[in-house]
């Protein structure tokens, strides 16, 4: 349970997909020979967003063969520096690499002002448009839309303002069976229509009805990322039926004090958030260091959520429904 195969992690490259996860990082407040800080690359299989850029980020898209120039988004959750100590070293990477595309920054608005600070300390003036986005973190509201997808803040429960995010994927077109329509001659300019779900007259007069010659398009997916926040139940309201939520746990129900003093969560906590939640697929992550190995996380979750796994960097996951 701990993590697939590397047969498994491998295979997604050979099969249809909508998000494909790549953990860059699980640690929490300090890193350890094993683990770097909070980061993830999540593909769509048309973009992809960085979430969160703590230290050591650039680093891990180097070993793990992330392409720069392929992220266009970023999103920091909150301004704690497990989470965002990176960006300004990568922001000036992307410079001195001579990008020339637009890149989006979502986060609180205060960060604009820390990296502008940090740039003209520097005398950098980077080479490409940086577009800020400022998310208030206290707010649920949709933060980025195209026709693929849309991206929702979640309001968390932490120690600063923090918002989580909540990737919903939008319905595809209707698949047109080309065995159905085998011997059928029809233009293929009319297959739009059927796509969006109509009938067709042919040419002889004959009425096609949609349904027998399309199939239904692949569910929508959805995958919400939840780091850093106390157990906060009205959490499970926002994140209802998602196919697989990022919740952090911290900590094991043995330092529980320690977990509500600093807000955050246990293994459990995160467990019980999913099982109210009625999602799919839980993923534990954000692990403190005074944990060694992290087998317990799942032996203290799977008893309440049984569909749970550990988020382990290194790893990319094929997110299905």
């Amino acid at each position: 349970m701990s993590g697939p195969s590397d047969r498994e992690i491998i295979l997604y490259l050979c099969l249809p997909v909508s998000f494909k996860l790549t953990i860059l990082g699980s640690s929490s407040a300090t890193p350890t020979s094993e683990r770097f800080f909070s980061a993830q690359i999540l593909d769509n299989g048309h973009q992809y967003f960085l979430i969160d850029c703590a230290e050591g980020t650039q680093i891990q898209m180097r070993r793990l063969k992330i392409r720069f120039q392929k992220v266009n988004h970023i999103l920091i959750s909150h301004l704690h520096g497990d989470h965002f100590f990176g960006l300004p070293g990568l922001l000036t990477t992307f410079h001195l690499l001579g990008r020339d595309q637009v890149l989006h920054l979502y986060a609180p608005a205060a960060l604009q002002s820390v990296l502008e600070q940090l740039f003209t300390i520097s005398a950098t003036r980077l080479v490409y448009p940086l577009e800020f986005h400022a998310v208030d973190p206290l707010v649920q509201a949709v933060i980025y839309e195209d026709k693929h997808l849309t991206i929702e803040s979640i309001p968390l429960e932490h120690r600063i303002p923090t918002s989580g995010f909540l990737f919903r994927e939008k319905a595809g077109l209707r698949k047109i069976s080309k065995q159905a329509i085998e011997g059928l001659d029809i233009p293929y300019t009319e297959f739009s229509k059927l796509q969006h779900g109509h009938d067709l007259e042919l040419p002889d007069g004959i009425v096609l009805k949609n349904s027998q010659v399309t199939l239904d398009p692949q569910p929508p997916l959805s995958y919400a990322y939840c780091s850093d926040t106390a157990y906060h139940e009205p959490l499970a309201d926002m994140v209802k039926g998602v196919d697989h939520l990022f919740h952090e746990a911290t900590f094991l129900e043995e330092d529980v004090s320690l977990a509500r003093e600093k807000y955050h969560s246990t293994a459990r906590d995160a467990a019980l958030i999913a099982k109210k939640a009625e999602v799919k697929h839980l993923w534990l992550g954000h692990f403190s260091a005074r944990y060694k190995t992290l087998e317990m996380m799942l032996e203290e979750a799977c008893p309440v959520f049984e569909n749970t796994r550990l988020a382990e960097e290194g790893n990319t996951y094929l997110l299905t429904s």
